[in-house]
């Protein structure tokens, strides 16, 4: 079932939380996003081969799949972009992502010359017209990934931050905004600790965000962040906490007895 973000009838943002079946406990949940404005639409991390069936038939109620302008993806990790070789041929879509993985890309697909399909995003970010409106892809390099982005909607004012600000939860949970700061945090700091590289990264980061009019921060796994003081908090959060790089010693790097 697709939750509104946000709709004034002509600019309508999506989430689908419950895609992932909860029968494979195995696989993370996580979470797909389309944006439309003006007849003219874009999914940000439509997901892998788990994702594909059930999105494809939940979005036609809001926007045809063969219409679909772009795949926004944030970077080229499967549960990111691993059907991408199905939309391809369920659409005339371009993938946008980050110029370090385009190459990577066709590693998803059957071995078609996709080239003219796959555009690269500059490492310092682009708008990335749609519809009406225009997005912003905004650097987020080395959380988690090397060449990493975000989406920020100007319109709805909100920042789809790929694996920043993720808590892992099942899809019931995971459609509710976060409602506690506090009880939320011990959901998201080991994610955290582990996959952003260095508290240097998230200050840089931090800084950046606060330049933006954010009312909503909607990561790919677990739950959202609405409303600016909520939104606020994160931003506060993230970019005082030690991570990845900053925590290692010697101890992880020993050679098995």
């Amino acid at each position: 079932m697709a939750v509104e973000l946000y709709n004034d009838g002509k600019h309508i943002c999506l989430a689908f939380y419950d895609l992932v079946d909860e029968e494979h406990d195995h696989a993370v949940q996580s979470n797909q996003f389309l944006i439309v404005d003006n007849g003219h639409g874009a999914l940000i991390d439509p997901g892998g081969n788990m994702t594909y069936n059930a999105l494809l038939m939940a979005m036609q109620k809001y926007f045809p799949s063969r219409n679909l302008d772009y795949i926004l993806a944030s970077h080229a990790d499967p549960d990111i972009i691993a059907s991408v070789n199905k939309w391809f041929i369920a659409s005339p879509c371009k993938v946008l992502i980050s110029q370090l993985w385009t190459r990577f890309v066709p590693h998803f697909t059957t071995g078609r010359d996709i080239t003219g399909r796959i555009e690269g995003i500059p490492d310092a970010g682009m708008n990335i017209p749609l519809g009406q409106c225009a997005l912003k892809a905004i650097p987020a390099h080395f959380m988690h990934s090397e060449g990493n982005f975000q989406f920020y909607d100007p319109v709805a004012k909100i920042l789809f931050s790929g694996d920043l600000g993720v808590s892992l939860a099942a899809s019931a949970e995971a459609e509710k905004p976060v409602a506690d700061f506090a009880a939320h945090v011990p959901k998201m700091a080991g994610f955290h600790r582990r996959y952003m590289i260095s508290n240097k990264v998230t200050r840089f980061w931090a800084q950046m965000v606060r330049g933006l009019d954010i009312e909503q921060i909607v990561p790919q796994h677990g739950q959202r962040f609405v409303g600016k003081e909520m939104c606020g908090r994160l931003i506060d959060w993230i970019e005082n906490q030690p991570c990845g790089i900053d925590l290692l010693t010697q101890d992880a790097y020993r050679i098995p007895a």
